[in-house]
């Protein structure tokens, strides 16, 4: 998946408007405005599209760890200049403050299957021998699964929406 994806799913689950936005970026130390963000959500073949580097999409999940949990004491956690879906998934898993049953229950949401074993090796440290990565399939049906959590009138509007070309009877 590729950071803007990332960005509108959340952006849309959670109902986060631009003023919104803007505050998750600067609880974690980064000024954004309107204009930069309007761009990031753009589609992709939009004139005006921007793509969000790993650095900002790792502030703005940093910054909604702030948002969900409230800001740590001390020094705040420095945005990784590289990111993958692993610390995608391990930062929302954070902010949401999600236990292993919860991120499997999202998951079967998503008509996902996955053992507590398979789960438990995407949040493991690389090198450790049973590390895994996260592919982009599993990171979508659990951005998926949160959606249908959190918005599930909305998600179903949208696919029957879908399903019958846009009309409504």
């Amino acid at each position: 998946m590729n950071n803007n994806d990332i960005l509108r799913s959340i952006r849309y689950t959670f109902n986060l408007n631009d003023t919104k936005m803007i505050a998750v970026f600067e609880s974690a130390g980064l000024t954004t405005t309107r204009a930069e963000i309007s761009n990031w959500l753009k589609k992709d073949d939009a004139e005006e599209f921007v793509q969000i580097v790993d650095v900002e999409l790792a502030t703005f999940l940093n910054g909604f760890i702030n948002k969900k949990r409230g800001k740590k004491d001390g020094p705040q956690p420095e945005a990784e200049n590289e990111l993958n879906n692993n610390i995608v998934f391990r930062k929302l898993k954070i902010a949401l403050n999600l236990k292993a049953d919860d991120v499997l229950d999202l998951l079967d949401l998503a008509d996902f299957r996955l053992s507590s074993h398979e789960l438990s090796a995407f949040f493991r440290k690389e090198g450790h021998k049973h590390y895994r990565k996260c592919k982009d399939q599993i990171l979508r049906n659990f951005l998926y699964g949160l959606k249908l959590k959190h918005r599930p009138n909305e998600t179903n509007d949208a696919e029957n929406a879908e399903n019958t070309g846009g009309a409504e009877d």
